[in-house]
């Protein structure tokens, strides 16, 4: 089930929406026009890795927001009561008029298998008006080709400009050639998650470079994977009709994504 709450200095109200998916809701809030941001929680709702960059990002756009960083957390934490000792995906909405909300739905983890075998991509001409602002505008342009995907179980779109593979629609993206990892720097929502994968990568001797996929280099790379808050390192096998690497995830990513796996546990902040 769920929920969506405006956030007000006086009291918190009840949004009476009826939504399957967080991107539906969002498209129906009275002024969704704005910012947001999507992650999920960890120990019992407690924690959430990376809260203070979600924040920075979602109030940095807006001049006179409604509430401050120090009360939205506050309600957060109580808001996210009914879903302890489980844990939950939640989305920030910041309007360019300063509303603030919530809206929060159980936590389904993606089966093992999708992080044990890999995924199939789709490049999309779709862009992104700002690249560098999570905006709300992007769901409602991005709602066909979301449909499209689903209907086809494909898992992500890749966003591509210029023949250059930028990022997906949810998500950023990496890849392995020579052993080295790169991924676009330009034209892109310089994601939270990434930076964390970067600082991992680097941190084990593993060189990154900036510098987007061209789509006729698809074949040639070794290994891909995207990144996202709510699902982390999920590795791709196959984006359009042209297999990576050996088709299955390779040996980069299941290091990285052992080493972000081990990197939550011990960094996610208290909210």
């Amino acid at each position: 089930m769920i929920q969506a709450w405006h956030i007000g200095e006086t009291q918190n109200i009840r949004l009476e929406l009826e939504a399957n998916s967080l991107d539906a809701l969002t498209r129906q809030l009275p002024d969704s026009d704005g910012y947001y941001s999507t992650f999920r929680t960890f120990e019992g709702c407690r924690r959430v890795l990376g809260l203070t960059a979600h924040l920075r990002r979602l109030y940095g756009p807006v001049p006179v927001p409604e509430v401050s960083e120090s009360f939205l957390r506050r309600q957060l934490l109580t808001l996210l009561e009914p879903y302890r000792p489980n844990e939950a995906r939640v989305r920030l909405i910041m309007t360019k008029l300063g509303r603030v909300y919530l809206a929060s739905e159980p936590l389904r983890l993606l089966p093992r298998e999708v992080y044990e075998n890999g995924v199939h991509l789709e490049t999309t001409e779709l862009q992104r008006d700002h690249p560098r602002l999570k905006s709300t505008a992007f769901i409602t342009a991005s709602d066909s080709e979301r449909k499209h995907i689903a209907q086809e179980g494909i898992f992500e779109a890749l966003l591509v400009k210029n023949e250059k593979i930028l990022e997906g629609m949810t998500s950023n993206f990496f890849y392995v050639s020579d052993h080295i990892l790169y991924t676009a720097q330009d034209d892109i929502l310089l994601g939270i998650t990434r930076k964390t994968v970067i600082e991992l990568a680097r941190g084990r001797g593993v060189e990154v470079k900036y510098k987007p996929l061209k789509r006729d280099q698809i074949s040639s790379i070794a290994e891909a994977f995207i990144t996202s808050s709510s699902r982390g390192i999920v590795p791709v096998i196959q984006i359009d009709k042209t297999t990576i690497g050996q088709g299955r995830p390779g040996a980069v990513t299941m290091e990285l994504s052992a080493a972000y796996d081990q990197y939550v546990i011990e960094n996610a902040e208290k909210i």
